[in-house]
């Protein structure tokens, strides 16, 4: 083939690749429908949530709310301290009576009704796990871990999973949540006997691990911590009340002792291990703790407010100070919200005419 042949095909080529350019072009302006590239991913149909309102309350006239879960079909069951586990379903209707009233409950002081979480694998299994205090010999208080089968609206097959956690009028613990072991985790309060939380044989004061071996103790030295949380790499987050002051943000490992009550705060010992941040002389009281996208989201009871961690900066900023009073709960929703409740009838609180509450948060409005 001649050089000046080889040119021609080349020129014609080109003329023949615009031409079809153009075509297509007119054809997509025409039909006003863009041209699908077989090679992209199919449209996700997530939710867009940035519009959501700043605060939506979601039920209000309620008793003590003290933890929440979501369920698959986004429905949302929670308890009430004095014993009841009440149910708003996938419209964001609260059932006017409680799916469950569970009579051992002792409802005194701290103690009463507190963890709720689901199994793994609920939509198989229907397990729902319940933390709450009881009464033994007369005067006693202690604290169990139970497990419900929930179907037709009811809970049924009642199982004691954990039994005996020494309890008090005071530092119950209380939080449960399945970690991304599939494993139950529970905190429990060193119940007003400090000494408890450096005794590896008692359950008090501990962070405990039921796995398919039976209970362990994960973690030790707490006083009492009341919330807890993984990050996206399975890292384990706890908060906990300090002595009045001093409260505490920690990463929880296997096996270690976190101090109390030999330290505290920004102390440090051998072989126990300091928290990554703390209030120093303020107080937060916190309580529900959970992780999204790279922060730490704790309520604060007496700090009356959300608090934000930042991981990778290691800044504190506290929202919503004052403006819903005492907070107990925050967990992130299948709808990447945050949800939190409320406790102002708790005896320390100032409650208005609808507490308490539970409440849907935009963080990106914070």
């Amino acid at each position: 083939m001649s050089k000046a042949k080889f040119i021609i095909l080349i020129i014609a080529g080109i003329l023949i690749l615009i031409s079809v350019g153009l075509y297509t072009n007119f054809l997509q302006r025409r039909s006003n429908v863009p041209l699908i590239n077989l090679n992209e991913n199919k449209p996700t149909t997530a939710i867009d949530t940035k519009d959501a309102p700043r605060l939506t309350t979601l039920a209000n006239n309620l008793e003590i709310p003290w933890a929440l879960v979501f369920l698959p079909d986004r429905s949302i069951l929670f308890t009430e301290r004095p014993g009841r586990v009440r149910f708003i379903d996938s419209n964001g209707v609260l059932s006017p009576t409680p799916i469950a009233v569970i009579d051992d409950v002792l409802s005194a002081g701290e103690g009463g009704l507190l963890g709720i979480t689901i199994h793994p694998d609920f939509s198989e299994n229907h397990f729902v796990y319940v933390y709450y205090t009881y009464s033994a010999n007369g005067d006693e208080m202690l604290n169990r871990v139970v497990r419900f089968k929930f179907e037709n609206n009811t809970f049924s097959e009642k199982t004691i999973i954990v039994n005996a956690i020494p309890g008090a009028f005071f530092h119950n613990g209380g939080r449960i949540k399945f970690g991304p072991d599939r494993f139950l985790y529970i905190t429990t309060g060193d119940s007003q006997n400090p000494s408890l939380a450096q005794n590896k044989n008692s359950l008090a004061g501990k962070i405990l691990r039921v796995t398919d071996a039976g209970t362990e103790v994960f973690s030790y030295g707490h006083r009492n911590p009341q919330g807890i949380t993984w990050d996206n790499n399975g890292k384990l987050y706890e908060t906990e009340h300090g002595n009045s002051t001093l409260d505490e943000l920690n990463i929880i490992e296997i096996g270690k002792n976190y101090g109390w009550p030999i330290i505290q705060g920004n102390q440090t010992r051998k072989n126990m291990e300091t928290s990554i941040i703390n209030s120093g002389p303020d107080t937060w009281a916190p309580s529900g703790t959970a992780y999204l996208n790279g922060f730490i989201f704790f309520a604060g009871l007496r700090g009356q407010a959300l608090y934000e961690y930042n991981i990778a900066n290691k800044n504190l900023i506290p929202h919503l100070k004052g403006e819903v009073g005492r907070i107990r709960e925050v967990v992130v929703g299948p709808d990447n919200l945050l949800y939190i409740t409320t406790s102002n009838r708790d005896g320390r609180g100032i409650p208005d005419s609808t507490d308490d509450k539970i409440i849907r948060v935009n963080p990106a409005k914070l």
